[in-house]
């Protein structure tokens, strides 16, 4: 295979570039990454479409990744329990190190090829659940060596990989190969191929919660009440879902009731 991802950078002497060519120059590289992600819609769009099917079916989705992909799965799970009101664990996050160790970024422990289907057997997965593995350049080990057990098993797998012909992509049955390029940084997969996970984990999630039904129209109706802003913008949601003219007592409704949508039900919209 070809490591596009550990070629050289297109530029040379950037310790000589000022500060405006060198931020020209990395927003020309990100330029890159959205028409990159185009290239691959069709295959992100069956890899959505698969893990929808196993969620609608009661099934979770395993984040399972090392480095900043993997640590960028992690801010993309986190959310969506507050954002869309699902039940804590339905998206999961498998990290090479343990999420709860997530700043210590402990690179060393990708090179395990047995440590992701052991986190993966503490969460009791089985072939009802999605494993979408992460890896910038296709050869994580920690990665690699779970999707291989996962696929024997009858465990339906995805991947995001950014170089071609990769061992991971060989071993997912949803492969997602973006590829983005060299690196401004030689080397450095934290910005382009970073970037392009992060856009595709949002694409992921928010059409999985839109399919599943945690948004309607295009409001978050089920994101939980955690703050004052929060509960602010639900108060108007409601009122204007609703034709409700009182604050105090869409407030009041919608406090009693959870959410804008337990709050419609309840009045029948």
């Amino acid at each position: 295979m070809t490591k596009i991802t550990e070629q050289p950078s297109l530029y040379r002497h950037l310790e000589k570039m000022s500060v405006e060519e060198l931020t020209a120059n990395i927003n020309n590289e990100d330029k890159k990454v959205a028409l990159a992600i185009e290239a691959v819609l069709p295959k992100i769009n069956l890899l959505i479409s698969a893990i929808v099917e196993k969620l609608e079916n009661g099934g979770r989705l395993f984040y399972l990744g090392a480095g900043s992909g993997g640590r960028l799965s992690v801010l993309d799970a986190i959310e969506l329990p507050t954002t869309y009101g699902i039940p804590k664990g339905k998206v999961n996050v498998i990290l090479a190190g343990g999420v709860d160790r997530l700043i210590e970024a402990r690179e060393e422990m990708e090179d395990d090829p047995d440590a992701g289907w052991d986190a993966l057997t503490g969460y009791e997965v089985s072939d009802k659940d999605f494993v979408l593995g992460i890896s910038a350049s296709g050869t994580t080990p920690f990665v690699l060596g779970a999707l291989k057990i996962c696929r024997a098993k009858g465990i339906l797998t995805g991947c995001i990989v950014s170089n071609p012909e990769s061992p991971i992509a060989e071993h997912a049955d949803f492969p997602v190969e973006v590829l983005t390029g060299p690196e401004f940084v030689s080397g450095s997969t934290r910005m382009k191929c970073g970037t392009a996970q992060k856009m595709i984990f949002d694409m992921i999630s928010t059409t999985c919660m839109i399919r599943l039904g945690r948004v309607e129209d295009n409001k978050m109706v089920n994101v939980l009440l955690i703050n004052d802003k929060i509960i602010d913008r639900s108060v108007k949601m409601l009122m204007e879902r609703a034709g409700m003219t009182d604050y105090d007592e869409a407030k009041a409704l919608l406090i009693d009731k959870g959410s804008v949508k337990a709050s419609l039900d309840s009045l029948g919209k």
